[in-house]
Formats: structure tokens, sequence, C-alpha cells
């Protein structure tokens, strides 16, 4: 092993510079606003809009509790990113649909998405990448992660 190259080392120097760095973008302070689990809601949500994206689907998919997917629900669609319509099939289900300003808000991270992912792939090969990729899931599942 090389001297001073330790992987837990590094692998933290470029996570607390890629934090600093998405902390001073355009694109944080658009995620502020929605927060975390509710932009990646809002990506399945447009991810799937050809279906009949229900709560439970949302609690399933995330894993998180009924209680909380409620409350995180109620507020995305008094904040105006989803809308509940009802099913034809079953009234009591409520169908999740985006609103325009979910689609817009959800076109501009994956705009910005893209060019942090051009910014960080500058001046590497694809061979580079290739073998990067391989590494990191061989770490993955060196720590436990089911691959």
């Amino acid at each position: 092993m090389q001297e001073n190259h330790y992987i837990g080392l590094e692998i933290s120097r470029v996570s607390n510079l890629l934090r600093r760095n998405f902390g001073q973008s355009d694109m944080h302070r658009e995620m502020t606003e929605t927060t975390g689990k509710y932009g990646w809601i809002i990506g399945y949500l447009v991810e799937h809009q050809d279906e009949a994206v229900c709560q439970k689907d949302i609690e399933s998919v995330f894993s998180i509790r009924r209680s909380t997917v409620s409350n995180m629900l109620k507020l995305m669609e008094k904040k105006g990113y989803i809308e509940r319509i009802s099913v034809d099939s079953d009234a009591r289900l409520k169908r999740l649909v985006p609103t325009q300003k979910a689609l817009e808000m959800h076109r501009r991270m994956v705009e910005k998405l893209r060019q942090r992912e051009q910014m960080l792939r500058q001046d590497i090969s694809e061979e580079e990448l290739n073998t990067f990729f391989a590494v990191l899931q061989k770490i993955r599942h060196n720590i436990g992660e089911e691959t």
C-alpha cells in the first residue's frame, strides 16, 4: 500500500469537496426549497407519469412510513408540486401527478446534474471511468452492500 493513500480518506475528501461545491450551486438553492426526499419523489413521479402512482407506491419505493409520506405529500400539494387525482377504478385511491411547477423544477435539476456530471468527468477517459466504477462496486461489496 502506498504511503498516505487510504481509500476511506480519499473518498471522504472527495465527498467533502462535492458537498462544498454543491452547497455553492444554484441547484442547491433550488433543492433547499423542496428538500431531499421531495426532490426524489418528484423525480419518481416525473419518471412514472404514465403509471397511476399512489401513496402506497411512494411508501414502498422509498421505504417510508405511511404517516411520514402522508405529511410529505400534503406539504408538496400545498407548495404546488403535486396534485391528487381520483383513480377511475377506485375513488378512494388518489393518483399522484406532478404539476407544471414540479416538471419545470425537475427539468432544471436534471440539466444541472448533467452539467455537474460533465464537469466531474472532464479529462477522464472511458477506460478510467469503467475502472473507477468497477473499483467502487468492489468497495461497496467489501463493506457489505449487496451487488
